[in-house]
């Protein structure tokens, strides 16, 4: 891998979860049964960082779950599934998702299958009101039928690059950064 542009900086991720936080309120009107669900392992700071904003600007606190697609994927083999078994805790499955607006956060849409694998897991808990998803970036190149309803950023890729979240909790810094292949 060849490092090929920083995408964005910690001050654009902020920024950008600001601006989520303000859609998802507005999109809700306010966050009376707002649940911000991160999908493990990026989408888990990044649903934080945004319950932190719209506690900020709503003065409430929203609630937040996390979420282990693991077991869902279509993507990865058995074993590789009952290698990863336990790794990440899904606090999602003790919530009860009836009358709830779930927003879906994770760091990168590609293919959307992990979007799909979410959706299932989702709908095994039980059957929210909706489902929205959130997104830090949104690279293109789908596979299925999915489209996030807010985007931190729109970043045409070709099949010969990748996109990795470098996050604060989890690599020591913010930051989004384009590598080629």
């Amino acid at each position: 891998m060849q490092f090929k542009a920083l995408i964005m900086d910690g001050k654009a991720i902020s920024r950008s979860m600001t601006r989520i936080a303000h859609e998802i309120i507005e999109h809700n009107k306010g966050v009376e049964d707002v649940v911000i669900v991160g999908i493990h392992s990026r989408g888990v700071p990044l649903a934080e960082q945004i319950a932190g904003k719209i506690t900020e600007i709503e003065g409430k606190a929203v609630q937040v779950a996390t979420l282990d697609i693991t077991p869902y994927r279509d993507d990865i083999t058995e074993a590789e599934k009952d290698a990863k078994k336990g790794k990440f805790n899904s606090s999602l499955a003790n919530f009860d998702v009836r009358n709830k607006q779930i927003v879906l956060v994770d760091d990168v849409l590609y293919t959307g299958r992990t979007v799909r694998a979410a959706l299932d897991a989702v709908m095994e808990i039980g059957r929210p009101v909706s489902i929205q998803l959130a997104v830090l970036v949104d690279r293109g190149h789908r596979e299925l039928p999915i489209r996030p309803d807010y985007v931190g950023k729109n970043v045409p890729t070709s099949g010969k690059e990748i996109v990795k979240v470098h996050l604060k909790d989890v690599d020591g810094t913010d930051e989004v950064v384009i590598y080629s292949v």
